[in-house]
Parts: C-alpha cells; structure tokens; sequence
C-alpha cells in the first residue's frame, strides 16, 4: 500500500494507505454512518463527485457480489451500472472477506473500475471535522508524487446531466398502468419497487419534456448535486402542475427537491447533508416515526411551500424538511429512501400509495 495524505480544503491533512486505484482524486468530503451497504452506496448516483466517508470502522469483510442482471436488465446487487462516488474513505480495510454471495474484494473492485480507496483514516475526527465547518472539497494526493494535485469544483456543476440516461428506457410495456420516470440519477431498487407492483415505466432522462408522452402518472427520481442546476426538469415539472391536471405524481429525494420548487418553494443546502441509515422523520400530523435511508446534502425550506402544499414528513434530529404533498392533488414526495437499498424498509408502502392512485 502506498502512503496518501487527504487534504481539507482548510488546510487539515489525514495520512492513510492506498488500497484502490491508484490515482489522485479530487472532490467534495461527507460522510456516511451506514453499518453496511458499501456495494449500494458506491453504486447510487446520488454519491457522483463526493469523496465518500464511512464511519464504520471495518469496511471490506464481505467483499463484493456479482455484476449480474434481472430480466429487466438491471444489476441485481447493485444500484446502478457502476461506481458514481469519486473515491472510498476508510478507518480499516479489511483484506480478506467472507460472504456466501461474494466474488471479489472491495480492493479488487475499486481497481477494476478506477477508483480511488484509502485506508487508515481516523473517519469518526474527519466526521466531526465536518459536522463542525460543513461539508469541504478535499483532495487525495500521494506522498510520493506530491506534485500531482487533483483539482475538483462542485458549485454550479449539473451532477444530474452527467449520471442521467441518454435517451428513454422502456420496462415491461404494456404490464399496466404507464409511469413516467424522470431519471435525475435513479437507483435501481426504485425501478424494481414500480415494477413488482405491476406498471409499465418509462424512463426517460433529466431535462427530457414528458409531458409530450401519454402516461398515468409521474414520477421523480432521485440524483446528485444542487437541484438548482435543473432548471429545464423544474420547468417540464411546473408544466405537469395545471390546475387542471389530476395524474399521481411522487417523488424521491432530488425527486422532492425539484417537485417543491417546481411548486414556488426554494431549497437550500444543508450544512453536512443526511447520510445514513438511521434517520428518523415524522409523519406530520401524527406521532408515526420511522428509521429512513437517507443521502442528500439539500433542503426544502417548508416556509416558502405555498398555500396549498404542505409538509408531510419532518427530520426528528434537525426539523428539515423530509417530504411534501399538495393539500387537493395526489402529488406527494419524499426526502428519504422509501426503496432503502441498503437500509431499512419501513417506509415501502409509500409505493403501493403511488401505484393505488394509478388506479384510481
């Protein structure tokens, strides 16, 4: 393992090992406290351009699954084609794995696929580091080539434009009632959660105009970055918004960022982002809370939704907004993970929700 050295864009250094793909790397540092699910996060779109944090001491000691389809030709184990996050951050790799659906190291992945792991790293210091300042760009360079710095810019950058499809993906036509999914950067657990209740998705990219398309209902998907940069998704949104119209619309994550400004509301970002597995939000309205799935680094401010939307779910451990949907319509979304992979699925039937309107 060669020696490599993370540098804060305040000027703070961690010194570590190698164990990935040997190349610097530049980026924006959070951190995940997931126990579990490194095959899932590295492959969620949601994590493109981020140097990726985990908390978890032990990371790499059940190794990695197989790249395999379903019939759909999604990856079974995985949440996308590929790794999106631009590099893994690690206390203790573990180099040997065990596990009855493993077929190579996490090591042996991140090279295959060209990116960058380190090893070595006090992460719980790191993560305070940036639970403190916010969020920070960061770099990997390696101590024996201490010239070559990598460089990286997130402000303004569309992440959405670079993870979403290039042109419209049909699953399962004519199986039922037809959604339309906006892809912003959307994993592949939400498409298989349409599809095992029974309906034709039309997948379609970003800044794609779907109201063209006849369909029964829209949905929009999660993705990475500021939703700031997806002026063209808010307006193709805004246009769905008629008063007249009355199909579903639900939304997941970047999908409830886009769905409220569409709305009139404005989002902003959050200090270092909610990534996890353990998050708690409230119905509001009620006292049903439930341990949600999370990845995000923005936020509805649920004072600018107008009169006639409200906020469905809050955050139990900073009250951000964790959700909206409109007070007549059945137009709803979600901050959270309703389809986890990997997390909890407390919160699944929010699709069986979507799909009974469809039928309405």
């Amino acid at each position: 393992m060669r020696n490599v050295t993370l540098i804060l864009n305040d000027g703070t250094r961690f010194h570590g090992q190698s164990f990935g793909y040997e190349s610097p790397v530049a980026g924006e540092v959070v951190f995940n406290t997931a126990m579990s699910g490194y095959p899932e996060s590295l492959t969620d779109p949601s994590y493109a351009g981020q140097l990726m944090t985990l908390t978890y001491p032990l990371v790499g000691n059940y190794g990695v699954p197989p790249f395999t389809n379903d019939a759909d030709g999604l990856a079974n184990f995985m949440e996308s084609d590929r790794i999106h996050a631009s590099a893994i951050i690690v206390s203790d790799y573990s180099t040997e794995y065990s596990h009855w659906n493993a077929c190579e190291s996490l090591a042996d992945w991140l090279k295959r696929e060209h990116v960058p792991g380190i090893t070595g790293i006090d992460t719980r210091e790191l993560t305070k580091l940036l639970r403190e300042h916010g969020v920070m760009m960061g770099k990997i360079v390696f101590d024996d080539e201490p010239d070559n710095v990598p460089t990286a810019e997130c402000e303004g950058v569309n992440y959405v434009e670079k993870v979403s499809c290039k042109e419209i993906i049909t699953y399962r036509k004519g199986a039922g009632r037809r959604v339309v999914l906006v892809d912003c950067g959307v994993k592949n657990n939400i498409i298989r959660c349409l599809l095992r209740r029974g309906v034709e998705v039309v997948r379609v990219p970003w800044d794609y105009n779907f109201n063209e398309l006849e369909f029964d209902g829209l949905f929009l998907a999660n993705g990475p970055g500021d939703p700031n940069t997806c002026v063209k998704a808010v307006e193709n949104i805004r246009k769905f918004l008629q008063p007249e119209e009355t199909r579903p619309c639900m939304g997941i994550c970047m999908g409830n960022q886009l769905l409220s400004k569409a709305a009139g509301a404005t989002v902003y970002k959050l200090k270092y982002g909610h990534r996890s597995h353990n998050q708690p939000v409230r119905k509001v309205g009620t006292n049903i809370c439930y341990v949600t799935t999370q990845n995000h680094g923005y936020a509805v401010d649920s004072a600018t939704l107008p009169a006639d939307w409200e906020p469905l779910y809050i955050n139990m451990n900073d009250g951000s907004n964790e959700g909206i949907r409109h007070k007549t319509k059945p137009w709803f979304s979600a901050q959270f993970h309703p389809e986890a992979c990997s997390g909890p699925v407390d919160t699944e039937s929010m699709f069986d929700d979507f799909v009974n309107l469809l039928n309405k």
